[in-house]
């Protein structure tokens, strides 16, 4: 029975990548691997978060170049956030994680007892169901 449930799951994962939240986000995350533009800002995020770390590891740590990197750091974060790739990107990710965390729910209440036939995301659910109390 067990290999059942996982062949199943398998067919979930299939179906999955075939919905248009999938594809969108395959395709958004594409175009912002292609963005050289939003990679360059990437690399300079990486690059600040590094440099604040090493400025925090010196035992005499200059908190004025710490808070330099992160106001850098800040600012080089809200032009990726806004990059059209990047929101497009985060668009469909959300969309694809909400129905995820749906069929997650759905099983793990079903594995709960409820009946998977009725059973499903409750109002303001995240599909996250550990240390969640509202659903029953």
């Amino acid at each position: 029975m067990e290999e059942k449930i996982i062949n199943l799951a398998r067919e979930i994962g299939k179906l999955i990548q075939q919905e248009e939240c999938y594809h969108s986000m395959e395709s958004s995350r594409l175009a912002s691997d292609e963005d050289k533009e939003l990679q360059d800002l990437i690399g300079e995020f990486n690059l600040k978060r590094i440099a604040i770390n090493e400025e925090g590891m010196k035992k005499d740590r200059n908190q004025e170049k710490i808070q330099s990197y992160n106001n850098e750091m800040r600012e080089i974060y809200t032009k990726i956030m806004n990059n059209e790739h990047m929101i497009s990107y985060n668009d469909s990710k959300s969309e694809l994680d909400r129905l995820v965390n749906r069929v997650v729910a759905i099983i793990t209440q079903s594995a709960n007892g409820d009946d998977p036939e009725t059973t499903d995301v409750h109002e303001g659910c995240t599909g996250d169901c550990s240390g969640c109390h509202s659903c029953g």
